[in-house]
């Protein structure tokens, strides 16, 4: 993985969100040439600026993947791209569905056409549990863009592609841990969906370690699923993180409620990694699922198993969070204080 990313010249999209900032801090320990972050928020690059000590290998891109034109400067002799940048709160993409169109399907077809464009080695997408069997626009939009992905022609390109899916990151912006934060901080009461809601929950380092292990073993147009993720039900998050922090916060854990308020627009009870249908074409190791092109434009046929790290056939049926074993109140209590010193510093920092 060191001479992977060694002296490469490398684009983060989004590479001021919680995944795409890992991933920026990761690289740099792996001595790239150069990375380049595009993103839309000029305050938020300035804040990772300032947290990279103004690394001079890092270059900050004010832009949108909206805007074919700023993308294809952007990509000007990169060699592997990690696509990053995405609508991904359900509920705004449900608000306005084609402003979710416009970004994760529009922007994912302009990263493939400028990547072709200037020749980039490998391009490495981020994708969502919600996208397997999906009911949300957010889910649909990145199923489309993964589609896009697998079924596009690129003839004597040489840019390869694939994209990685997971579920819920550990404290990412967006997810339930900073919101039950602040609302314990408040005094309560945490604000829980339905008490029957479960969901496959990962730490930030093992997404992005999912991501260098795909950006290492790609052939061209997998989807790699990370398998060993946690499961639990968000109820006993919530009264985990209660037990846990109230105290901190001068409260008695005894006193703050739950309250369930049933669950929101393109919300489902369970979610999937894997589909039935897609398991018919993946492959599996001990580490994850890995789907394989179901369209052959000719050079898939000799998908060699020995580079996919002794990779199976994958057992035919669906990988969802229904009648998995969840995660117990304490064992959660063990998980948040195992990223307690990451995650309580991270959470103070929400009023």
């Amino acid at each position: 993985m060191i001479n992977e990313f060694k002296n490469k010249k490398i684009l983060v999209t989004g590479g001021t969100g919680s995944i795409g900032s890992i991933i920026v801090k990761k690289l740099l320990e792996l001595k790239p040439l150069q990375i380049r972050i595009l993103s839309r928020d000029e305050t938020k690059q300035y804040n990772l600026a300032q947290e990279l000590k103004f690394n001079p290998r890092v270059r900050l891109l004010i832009g949108d993947i909206r805007n074919k034109d700023r993308v294809m400067r952007a990509m000007e002799n990169i060699d592997i791209v990690f696509h990053a940048a995405a609508m991904k709160h359900v509920l705004a993409c449900e608000n306005d569905p084609f402003e979710a169109v416009e970004t994760n399907v529009r922007g994912m077809q302009n990263i493939i056409d400028c990547a072709m464009a200037n020749n980039v080695k490998k391009v490495i997408g981020i994708s969502t549990d919600k996208a397997a069997d999906p009911i949300s626009v957010m889910g649909c939009t990145k199923l489309l863009a993964e589609k896009i992905m697998l079924a596009h022609y690129k003839g004597t390109h040489p840019t390869k592609f694939c994209f990685v899916r997971f579920g819920n990151v550990l404290n990412s912006r967006g997810s339930v841990i900073p919101l039950f934060y602040k609302q314990i901080k408040a005094g309560g009461p945490v604000t829980v969906t339905d008490k029957n809601v479960c969901r496959f929950f990962m730490s930030i380092d093992e997404a992005v370690s999912l991501i260098f292990k795909a950006s290492s073993l790609m052939q061209d147009r997998e989807i790699f699923i990370l398998k060993n993720m946690s499961v639990l039900k968000i109820s006993d998050l919530a009264k985990a993180m209660i037990e846990l922090y109230a105290p901190k916060l001068g409260f008695d854990p005894r006193k703050i409620k739950i309250k369930f308020i049933g669950l929101k627009r393109g919300e489902r009870l369970h979610e999937k990694l894997l589909t039935e249908d897609e398991s018919i074409y993946a492959l599996e190791n001990k580490d994850m699922f890995i789907v394989t092109p179901v369209i052959n434009f000719g050079g898939h046929k000799n998908i060699s198993l020995n580079k996919y790290a002794s990779a199976q056939k994958c057992q035919t049926g669906d990988f969802t969070t229904e009648e998995k074993n969840c995660l117990t109140v304490r064992q959660i209590k063990k998980m948040l204080k195992k990223e307690n010193n990451k995650l309580f510093g991270t959470l103070n920092n929400y009023n």
